[in-house]
């Protein structure tokens, strides 16, 4: 029973001493384990996006076709489309062209050379579906930014293509046609 004793306690010191030399040794030995997840590109949330492999289509369908012209409105305007496009329309673009589509959101006040567009005039509401699809989708660009000349994007307004689905722009269309100018007495 002694002999037992003394090994339990002569295993215990050792185990003691390795543990202790492990924790020590853990920053001066290091074993890199190679994770796939290190050795990919990684880019940061609308960090220049790569550009779409050719001859791919998306997921959720192609958008349009460069080359063919603007494309035509494939979400019919019922009331559910409608519906989703003014959630959308809340969530996305109130901030700058307000919550009645006038141009006058809260930002627009900070925009001093280009304000929003107004979203009822006979400018915009003139233009087709596809043309709004377009200008939603790429965004609507400023070449000659003096206001931030080292920003890649020196548009008006931003490309919302990463940010809303093909269906979520198209019911933003749909919303936007039931917008009308205030009648002026």
């Amino acid at each position: 029973m002694r002999l037992f004793k003394q090994l339990i306690g002569v295993f215990a010191v050792i185990a003691v001493v390795i543990t202790a030399l492990a924790i020590f040794a853990f920053d001066v030995i290091k074993i890199d384990w190679i994770v796939f997840m290190e050795i990919q590109d990684s880019f940061g949330t609308q960090e220049k996006p790569l550009v779409v492999p050719a001859q791919s289509i998306p997921v959720e369908g192609a958008a349009y076709i460069p080359g063919n012209g603007a494309p035509t409105n494939p979400v019919p305007a019922d009331e559910i489309s409608i519906a989703r496009g003014t959630q959308i329309f809340a969530t996305n673009c109130v901030m700058c062209h307000g919550i009645d589509g006038m141009g006058n959101g809260t930002v627009a006040a900070f925009l001093v050379k280009k304000k929003p567009a107004d979203l009822t005039s006979p400018l915009i509401q003139t233009k087709s579906d596809g043309t709004l699809f377009l200008s939603i989708s790429n965004g609507i660009f400023n070449p000659n930014n003096t206001l931030f000349p080292d920003v890649e994007f020196s548009g008006q307004m931003p490309p919302m293509n990463e940010n809303l689905t093909v269906r979520e722009r198209w019911d933003v269309i749909n919303y936007i046609r039931t917008l009308k100018a205030p009648v002026q007495p």
